[in-house]
């Protein structure tokens, strides 16, 4: 299944219960579209939401998205009927909501192969992002994020987090601080991306700023978001500016002299210019081609 981008800037969730929702949320700029049949969609509507997303993903999901779907609760009574239904829609990856133990993925991961066998999908195609909900999930992060090799995002959902603390949720998210970190520890170690939380407040935008700030500078990939004025803003802070990437070429161009000159260390603007930051400047550049831009002479 080909990938139409690597990137995970913004994931949007779409539910499954509005038909109306899902197809306009087609049209908006998120990297990763989550058709949801979870929280977003009443019990006495599961089936109706399953079938619609089914066909949605299976017959026209959009060309230009990392489609997801996130099921229900991994001990609920219609996980399977949602594991059915969303294996053979063939997203690029399934959703599961409020991981805990490492045991649970790897019992969705042979599920899913079963799945897979059975309806001639390659085996091992389906991704796997896992939501980090409780102070469980968050304890236990790293056996998650290694469980299985289809594991693709870890995902931290500060809501019910905060609910399992006892916490209170604030917008300046020190309730939250030490749970970020381990989740993005984890899926360092794991080598997958790490999916900050929702800012939940849509009409405050200038928070949602600042919490994307706070969320880029500690390391993570991309976030959530719930609605679509949140988009663009939270996709401008994790796509490179042109001033970073300038800044990244100089480094890789600094470095590529040094190798040649066989030069032990090498400057640039006075600092020493260490492997670490020979990788920072890939990943930018890296970041910045997924997002369209053109690096240089680079054709597009």
């Amino acid at each position: 299944m080909e990938r139409k981008t690597a990137l995970k800037r913004t994931s949007l969730y779409a539910s499954g219960a509005s038909p109306a929702n899902m197809a306009q949320a087609v049209f908006y700029g998120e990297d990763c579209l989550v058709y949801d049949l979870e929280d977003s969609v009443p019990v006495t509507e599961k089936d109706t939401a399953r079938f619609l997303v089914y066909n949605t993903v299976r017959y026209h999901r959009p060309k230009d998205k990392y489609v997801v779907i996130r099921v229900n609760g991994l001990y609920s009574e219609f996980i399977e009927e949602d594991l059915e239904a969303a294996v053979r829609a063939r997203p690029d990856a399934i959703r599961l909501p409020k991981v805990e133990y490492a045991r649970e993925v790897e019992r969705i991961d042979r599920r899913i192969a079963e799945i897979e066998a059975a309806a001639g999908i390659e085996v091992g195609s389906t991704e796997i992002w896992c939501n980090i909900e409780s102070y469980l999930g968050v304890i236990n992060a790293m056996e998650i994020a290694k469980a299985s090799p289809r594991i693709a995002a870890l995902a931290l959902g500060a809501e019910d987090f905060t609910a399992s603390m006892k916490a209170q949720r604030t917008k300046k998210g020190w309730e939250v601080f030490h749970a970020r970190n381990m989740v993005l520890m984890a899926a360092r170690a794991a080598g997958v991306d790490a999916l900050d939380v929702v800012f939940s407040d849509i009409n405050d935008l200038e928070g949602l700023r600042e919490d994307t700030v706070l969320t880029k500078n500690l390391g993570f990939d991309g976030k959530t978001v719930i609605h679509p004025r949140q988009i663009d803003i939270v996709n401008s802070f994790f796509t490179p500016t042109q001033k970073e990437i300038e800044y990244a070429l100089r480094v890789l161009a600094v470095v590529e002299e040094g190798k040649r000159l066989k030069k032990g260390a090498v400057t640039l603007d006075g600092s020493m210019i260490d492997k670490p930051m020979e990788l920072r400047a890939l990943t930018t550049l890296e970041q910045a081609r997924a997002a369209g831009i053109r690096i240089g002479g680079e054709e597009g």
